[in-house]
């Protein structure tokens, strides 16, 4: 496509947590011109979000089912975000550019090639009036790639001038870090983020999740049990490396017979240890971690955090970035970058064999 640079980019994306729809209005070339115009969350409607999770505990058919109806009401969903964000903002279509569309993870498993986010770009398209990227993964995984994470050359775009070695540390569902020393970039799945503990709270007290950790911070944290969930082959497997949201959660059952204040306190350990220990596996140790992502303002965590790696751990808005924004912001940076046909991916990110470029293009 000609003439191309900047463009305004709106990302959009609902994270493994599922707690909402994020939208990001970004001005960008797809390489190092940033310029964040500002984003908002919408929920899901409870129903869908309770279908969701249903298909998601349900690995086998959200493996293979079409599931046709589903993915409709998802990009109904989407779409309704997206219009409701316009209006607010008073945008029209002639405003945007692309939309590039992540969608909703329900199925990730590279070793098996599949990977798979509800969300019909062609329909989103249609309705907005606005053309669409969507199905970011897909090229990765089938290269042989991990798929995941693909944040890490937006958070590189973003974090030129900062000190390296630097790790940005993103806690949604799943944690996963991007880890950037001058030219190297490398990234990772670390373990789980919110994903156990959300459910837990869910089952114990109705909660979706523990608001500033203070659940957490009235328990105890059982060492046996937190020892026993350490013992996963995937910690010391070599970087990159990806995970499903629910990898973890029957190991994590051993926790199930603890009192849930202690139950809380324990799975919020289990994801500080399991993040601390990629540590070992990284060129350097790193001279600071900036978080994003809904942990951030789980206080167990970032004093965990702390204490562990023995190194400044701060939110990524002591940098001037918006948390609440990220990651949507970089599904529109990605959207850029695959009309220009430039790389989503690279070897240190995903595994892939070679930079790779992704993204389905769906025109108004």
């Amino acid at each position: 496509m000609p003439d191309m640079k900047p463009l305004r980019a709106l990302g959009v994306i609902s994270g493994t947590s599922m707690d909402a729809i994020d939208l990001a209005l970004l001005e960008t070339d797809g390489e190092t011109h940033v310029r964040s115009l500002g984003g908002a969350a919408y929920p899901y409607p409870p129903a869908l979000r309770a279908k969701l999770q249903a298909i998601i505990e349900d690995s086998e058919r959200a493996a293979i089912d079409p599931l046709s109806a589903l993915e409709a009401e998802v990009t109904e969903a989407f779409g309704d975000a997206i219009a409701r964000f316009m209006n607010e903002r008073g945008l029209n279509p002639s405003g945007i550019d692309l939309v590039g569309c992540h969608g909703q993870t329900i199925f990730h498993r590279p070793a098996l090639k599949i990977t798979r986010q509800l969300c019909d770009g062609a329909a989103l398209a249609k309705r907005l009036g606005i053309n669409v990227v969507n199905r970011f993964r897909h090229a990765d995984v089938a290269a042989g790639g991990q798929g995941a994470p693909l944040v890490p050359l937006y958070h590189a775009a973003l974090a030129g001038d900062l000190a390296h070695p630097l790790v940005v540390l993103n806690l949604g569902g799943v944690a996963n870090i991007t880890y950037l020393d001058g030219e190297t970039i490398l990234a990772c799945d670390t373990g789980p983020a919110s994903a156990l503990i959300d459910d837990a709270m869910l089952e114990l007290f109705g909660e979706p999740y523990d608001k500033d950790g203070a659940v957490a911070a009235r328990g105890r944290v059982h060492r046996a049990e937190l020892a026993a969930m350490m013992q996963n082959p995937f910690f010391a497997a070599p970087l990159p490396k990806s995970l499903d949201r629910n990898d973890f959660h029957a190991r994590a059952s051993i926790t199930a017979t603890l009192d849930p204040e202690d139950r809380i306190a324990t799975l919020t350990a289990f994801t500080i240890a399991a993040t601390a220990r990629v540590v070992e596996l990284l060129p350097q140790k790193p001279l600071r971690w900036l978080v994003t992502g809904g942990g951030r303002h789980n206080s167990a965590f970032m004093r965990g955090f702390a204490t562990l790696l023995g190194v400044p751990v701060e939110p990524v808005e002591a940098v001037g970035w918006n948390g609440d924004l990220l990651e949507a912001e970089c599904f529109a940076y990605l959207a850029v970058r695959s009309r220009l046909g430039l790389p989503l991916s690279v070897p240190g990110t995903t595994g892939v064999p070679q930079p790779t470029t992704g993204g389905e293009f769906w025109a108004a």
